[in-house]
């Protein structure tokens, strides 16, 4: 295992996030804790000591498992990570209730980092509003050690983020981005992460593989990759593409089955960045896929937790990108049909909660009226 030099700390590169474990009866908010303990437990064996948790995963249970799971491990043997859900307007004011019920949860008396949590053009204002006492709360808790580490997770644009800066910026730590190929110039990762080094913050990087859509290309991409590199796998390019970055210390992984945790530790054994050839080649795919207009879902499932129909959005997006992207296809065709009134975004009320608390901006009432007709329905 890489590690890489934080302060006094020596972190793992490869950090395992608990987004995305295995789960029962196809429900995100049902954890299976024995594959999840298996994870774990590999993981802890095999040098990861980095775990990215959060108060909204899984519905609120990625915490409280982490901490039954890590109870068996000796304190000083992991870094533990939550976060402040702010993305979430009503929970501004409530920082203290929420921070004492995330170490219960977690079964700790410290996080060794926390992180104000997803920043963006929606919750901007109310981060800075210092009638919330969002960040006296998280320097008070630092000053008596409950803190170890401050950052935050970013999904706005430059002006949200030197706006954010302004007032946190000498107090955090370590900035986590949305950091992957291609979002380095779709979504301009590479103006934050200058921003970042400005400010001499080091960057924690979250989707490397942008919710796996980056894990497997079309056929005719993978070949231009596989010409440079024959035995890299496709996901290990998008983790070479962030080791050839010097501001990423850690980056985070949500590994939800042991093959896909077996592979990525085997490529964080060794640092092999990418060499011009291959950087240039891998923007110039980035570029042609960012042109066909498809929407950027990562599958935080955000917008799920706050619809009312209980519709799953990242599914019906993954259809229309399916539909946009490659057209009419078998997946397409399969899953438009397997669709019940019920769970069809003709079933949307179009209230545009999902859009409110959705860290990329999506226009998801947009996509689900247009949605039979882009399928022509």
């Amino acid at each position: 295992m890489i590690y890489k030099k934080f302060g006094s700390l020596s972190l793992s590169a490869l950090g395992l996030g608990c987004m995305r474990f295995p789960t029962l009866e196809d429900d995100g908010s049902k954890i299976d804790e024995e594959k999840t303990a298996q994870i774990v437990d590999f993981a802890m064996r095999s040098g990861i000591n980095y775990y990215d948790t959060a108060w909204g995963y899984h519905g609120g249970n990625s915490e409280i498992v982490m901490g039954k799971l890590l109870k068996k491990y000796p304190r000083d043997s992991f870094y533990l990570a939550s976060k402040f859900p702010g993305y979430e307007l009503s929970n501004h004011g409530k920082i203290e209730e929420i921070f004492e019920k995330q170490l219960l949860k977690c079964q700790v008396d410290y996080f060794d980092f926390y992180l104000i949590h997803s920043v963006t053009q929606a919750n901007i204002d109310r981060y800075l509003d210092p009638t919330y006492g969002t960040l006296d709360y998280v320097r008070k808790q630092k000053e008596n050690g409950r803190i170890r580490h401050l950052g935050f997770s970013f999904h706005g644009n430059a002006d949200v983020m030197r706006r954010f800066l302004e007032v946190y910026g000498d107090y955090m730590e370590f900035g986590q981005l949305q950091l992957n190929w291609l979002d380095w110039s779709f979504q301009d990762a590479k103006a934050m992460v200058q921003m970042l080094k400005k400010r001499n913050i080091p960057v924690w990087v979250m989707e490397p593989v942008r919710g796996g859509s980056l894990a497997k290309l079309e056929p005719e991409y993978e070949e231009r990759l596989h010409a440079l590199r024959l035995d890299a796998t496709i996901p290990e390019w998008a983790f070479r593409f962030l080791q050839t970055i010097p501001e990423v210390t850690v980056t985070l992984s949500g590994m939800s089955n042991l093959e896909q945790l077996e592979e990525n530790i085997k490529t964080f054994s060794e640092e092999k960045p990418l060499n011009e050839t291959e950087w240039n080649t891998l923007m110039q795919i980035a570029s042609e896929k960012s042109g066909k207009n498809t929407l950027a879902c990562t599958a935080c499932r955000y917008c799920v937790d706050y619809c009312p129909k209980g519709l799953n959005i990242p599914y019906l997006i993954s259809l229309y990108n399916e539909k946009t992207f490659t057209g009419w296809t078998i997946i397409t065709r399969r899953g438009v049909s397997a669709l019940t009134p019920e769970s069809h975004p003709t079933a949307c009320i179009g209230c545009g909660a999902c859009a409110e608390v959705c860290p990329q901006g999506i226009d998801i009432p947009a996509m689900m009226k247009d949605f039979p007709e882009k399928m022509k329905i």
